[in-house]
């Protein structure tokens, strides 16, 4: 039984609606995946991130619902944004919009991983408040199954009631 904003998802997709958005971005459903057997079964959320004032596609969100040993790695949010928009807080925005579905769907900790080379995505976690919890070495599988770095930077996030 899908929950409620599983169908919200995938009918805003369908329609290629903005589910979400804000001042700066709007986040247009894209892929959804009910259970991933590569993620251990968790659920995966994919949004385009749109600029709101270009009405151009900037990047990518993705939300992963579930506890695997993939997940350790990739965290339940992962986001990029492609290089004509960043500097603008794009990832944070997208972040702080997705931050009540986690909330919804019964999850109040989650984890976002970053390389340790990336100084933009670091500083995404720290305005959103997460705190660093470890820096891990990736399995080789994982590298190899995911196309990720050899080392990530885990972060804790509390997702803050509204």
């Amino acid at each position: 039984m899908k929950t409620v904003f599983e169908r919200s998802f995938i009918r805003s997709g369908r329609k290629h609606e903005l589910l979400l958005k804000d001042e700066l971005i709007g986040l247009r459903p894209r892929e959804y995946y009910g259970g991933l057997s590569r993620l251990g079964g968790a659920k995966s959320f994919v949004f385009d991130i749109i600029d709101r004032d270009t009405g151009k596609t900037a990047g990518e969100i993705a939300l992963r619902l579930g506890e695997d040993e993939s997940l350790f790695y990739l965290g339940h949010i992962g986001y990029h944004i492609d290089p004509p928009f960043r500097g603008r807080h794009a990832a944070l925005h997208a972040c702080r919009l997705c931050a009540p579905i986690f909330l919804e769907l019964g999850m109040r900790t989650l984890i976002i991983t970053t390389d340790e080379d990336n100084p933009p995505s670091i500083r995404t976690c720290e305005r959103l408040g997460c705190v660093l919890e470890s820096t891990v070495d990736v399995p080789q599988w994982c590298q190899r199954e995911f196309g990720i770095s050899a080392r990530k930077r885990r972060y804790f996030f509390e997702v803050p009631h509204s």
